[in-house]
């Protein structure tokens, strides 16, 4: 898998992680379906993305 790959991979994952986490916490706050979506896309929107790259590059010793 090229390096290019990889770190989309890694960059999926954390846009899902953090969608799926806002998507329950707003369920467990009582959200409706409508709200708990709402959610979910604000935190794709404002994740820092640098970290997950940050992350990568340590992980592969690779530079981009």
């Amino acid at each position: 898998m090229s390096t290019q790959l990889q770190l989309a991979e890694a960059v999926r994952e954390a846009c899902l992680r953090a969608a799926v986490q806002a998507y329950e916490d707003a369920g467990i706050s009582g959200l409706c379906g409508e709200g708990r979506w709402e959610m979910a896309v604000q935190a794709l929107r404002r994740l820092d993305l640098q970290p997950v790259v940050d992350a990568f590059q340590r992980a592969t010793g690779q530079g981009l």
